[in-house]
């Protein structure tokens, strides 16, 4: 294993899910084709793939937390942009912070600030 590299998302609304993702992380695609839409987030990727199954069947069981600065203000844009709380934010460990929200498609959006972890 040489680590994470990819993290997926399947959304039934292909365009609408670009749309949001791009006001969501602040960046463009560099990748666009109608079965799979890709953005660079820090040197990692950000993939979505259309998927035709309703939000109500999606679980999550998997779930990929993005660094970020301020939790507490990322989680509050999200749910700004149609985001669903799922976990507000609070302190899971000395002065780890990590929330979770759901994407309009139901797919789980982990947000977590770790002063150990370098960020950009």
């Amino acid at each position: 294993m040489l680590g994470l590299r990819t993290v997926i998302y399947k959304v039934a609304d292909l365009p609408a899910a670009i749309d949001w993702y791009t006001r969501a992380f602040g960046l463009e695609p560099y990748f666009n084709e109608d079965y799979y839409v890709g953005f660079d987030i820090g040197g990692y990727e950000l993939g979505l793939q259309p998927d035709p199954a309703p939000a109500a069947g999606k679980t999550a069981n998997v779930l990929a937390y993005w660094g970020v600065a301020n939790v507490q203000k990322t989680y509050d844009f999200l749910l700004s942009l149609g985001a669903a709380p799922l976990e507000a934010p609070e302190s899971v460990g000395g002065a780890l912070i990590a929330a979770t929200v759901l994407d309009p498609w139901g797919n789980a959006i982990g947000l977590l600030f770790n002063p150990d972890f370098k960020q950009q």
